[in-house]
């Protein structure tokens, strides 16, 4: 089972990251319809859609799912500062400069941006605006607004959005619909131009009455597919699709946004949600806990046919999940006790007895990529680690890239025990009384936070094992909001956690492990990474200038990050496991890096009709 929440990072950037695009011109100038990383782009400039979409897909119906929050709920409308919970599907009402497609690793076309220009050393980017792109009040989008957007977010914004904006020096807006960002002297540019052309488009004239740092359940002025409709804090948020968008005949956007609305409806908990769903009080389902997949969907309407599974492939790296520790509290600055707490969680035992199988232990930053650190480092590896030595455990040089050890799958493998204790022992805790204890006398104690017993049945045993290690460690299940204020303010000492990795990592990693966000409060860094090596690799992934040298970089970091042992990795199961009331249609083929069902599925009316006829819905 993948756990249902990601750690609170900032909602204001759509990133899209493309690829090189050919026709240099004169003084080396790229004029272009996008941008990427590496390589060449997939879609010419005369493209008419996204391959995966289907153009004459029909529009009407509703697509309705469960509303997921860190804390199950809503209290705002405005996703892009700490202050208040946002609700769900807030991007389906802006538009960026660019937008990605979901069949290339990190493509941006031109979606507000028309065209962009750029020096081959992307130390700036220009985008031309589109005539005819508007906000949904009907006033133009101009190059004005593109500047307020960048200058609110980088002075007002989330303390994880200024991060990621800190190597762009400045916008201009050169006309009315000609807008330039610089980016700072020496900052590694690869991405800069893709996180800009990501940023979301508001209206300087819209906030010019209002307080950016409020929060709010007032719907914020945007300009893309869809409005809101209706807010109710705590129970549903329906948008509802624009006739009046400026973007429909957009390629990008063609056989795309089908729906006449999307609903999000919310649940205290899983339980009641799995319930709402099995009554058809909302359609689409993903499902992410393994018992009920495999013993769950024994219900009427399954035997009916009228609610279909399906198992999609995940083409994207499959998700960095596991139980952060918290390296900023004293009893987690030893590697070892933190080594030690990980071997505590026997995965073998929870796939046998808790996942029916369906899952694959985790082990890599990276999981399941071309970017995962494998066996010893290799001379490519070597080069760019080598200089960082002192600040690198020496394991990774002495050793293969660490993977958890496999247990015997009794729940309570004594080998994996003594070897924890020796790890306890050499750290300087020993037992006294059953319990361990450093020299000054104070007990190694630890307190699992989370914010739901659903997970009570995997954290139960694995605090039991610590327990027999002689450490005071407990599960402490708090509300949602508690629990996200704890984790906002770093208040915990380990808690559960994923995060999706990019398909080309880059900015987003400073937010992540970078020392720089570790005492911004609402960054993801949940374990506290503070180390000066890791910066200089996060760095190196980000400057990369090839996809090779991208995933070497990347093993890199990957090899250091989990010799440093900063947390207990989890499992994954590389797709998505889904369940909907067969209502909708649905394209031949999913995007390789998307799930598509919001986007590119299809309200189907005589399945519908069928369905109602039956009694179903």
């Amino acid at each position: 089972m993948n756990h249902r929440r990601t750690a609170p990072i900032a909602t204001a950037l759509f990133l899209v990251l493309g690829l090189l695009a050919p026709g240099a011109q004169a003084q080396d100038v790229i004029r272009s319809h996008g941008i990427s990383a590496f390589g060449d782009l997939k879609y010419p400039a005369d493209y008419t859609h996204f391959d995966y979409a289907v153009p004459g897909a029909p529009k009407g119906g509703k697509w309705t799912g469960r509303g997921t929050s860190a804390s199950n709920t809503f209290d705002s409308l405005h996703p892009f500062i700490l202050k208040g919970e946002p609700a769900q599907g807030l991007g389906l009402t802006f538009d960026s400069l660019l937008t990605g497609s979901a069949d290339e690793p990190d493509s941006a076309y031109g979606l507000v941006a028309k065209s962009i220009e750029y020096p081959e050393d992307r130390s700036w980017i220009i985008f031309d605006l589109r005539e005819e792109a508007k906000f949904a009040d009907g006033s133009p989008i101009t190059a004005e607004d593109l500047v307020f957007s960048y200058e609110i977010l980088r002075d007002k914004g989330a303390p994880g959005l200024r991060l990621q904006l800190r190597d762009v020096a400045g916008a201009e807006a050169l006309s009315p619909l000609r807008v330039k960002f610089t980016f700072n002297d020496g900052a590694s540019s690869r991405d800069l131009p893709s996180l800009v052309g990501g940023l979301t488009i508001m209206s300087k004239a819209w906030w010019s009455t209002r307080d950016f740092e409020k929060s709010s359940l007032e719907p914020i002025l945007g300009s893309g597919p869809y409005e809101v409709a209706e807010a109710k804090p705590g129970r549903s948020i329906t948008y509802k699709r624009r006739a009046d968008y400026w973007g429909w005949d957009h390629p990008s956007n063609v056989g795309r946004w089908n729906f006449d609305e999307i609903v999000y409806e919310y649940f205290k908990d899983y339980t009641a949600a799995f319930e709402a769903f099995k009554g058809g009080a909302f359609l689409f389902h993903e499902e992410f806990f393994s018992k009920i997949w495999a013993t769950g969907y024994e219900f009427p309407a399954i035997d009916k046919d009228w609610v279909v599974r399906a198992t999609i492939p995940d083409g994207r790296p499959s998700g960095t999940q596991g139980f952060w520790m918290n390296m900023r509290r004293d009893q987690f600055t030893d590697p070892r006790v933190r080594e030690a707490i990980s071997l505590g969680f026997d995965f073998e035992w929870s796939s046998e007895k808790l996942f029916y199988g369906l899952y694959t232990r985790t082990d890599s930053i990276f999981e399941n990529s071309a970017m995962e650190a494998t066996g010893m480092p290799g001379p490519e590896e070597l080069a760019l680690l080598t200089p960082l030595r002192a600040d690198i455990p020496e394991t990774v040089f002495t050793e293969p890239a660490y993977s958890p050890p496999v247990s015997n799958g009794s729940g309570s493998d004594r080998a994996m025990l003594r070897r924890a204790m020796k790890l306890l022992d050499a750290a300087g805790w020993s037992v006294e009384g059953g319990v361990r204890k450093n020299a000054a006398g104070e007990t190694l104690k630890l307190e699992l936070l989370d914010d739901s017993p659903t997970f009570e049945r995997i954290i139960g045993p694995y605090v039991e094992n610590l327990k027999k290690m002689g450490i005071d460690a407990s599960l402490r299940i708090v509300d949602p909001a508690q629990y996200q204020a704890r984790q906002e303010e770093f208040d915990y000492d380990i808690v559960p956690g994923r995060f999706t990795m990019s398909l080309t990592p880059g900015i987003e990693l400073r937010n992540l492990f970078a020392s720089a966000s570790v005492d911004q409060r609402g960054t993801p860094n949940l374990s506290g990474v503070n180390n000066p090596a890791v910066d200089a690799l996060i760095e190196k992934v980000i400057g990369a200038a090839s996809r090779e040298d991208l995933n070497i970089a990347c093993r890199a970091l990957d090899r250091v990050l989990r010799a440093m042992h900063i947390w207990t990795p989890n499992w994954y199961k590389g797709a998505y496991t889904i369940a909907y009331w067969d209502v909708y249609g649905r394209p031949p083929a999913p995007p390789l890096y998307g799930r598509g069902d919001m986007d590119l599925w299809w309200w189907d009316a005589d399945k519908f009709a069928k369905l109602k006829a039956e009694g179903a819905l």
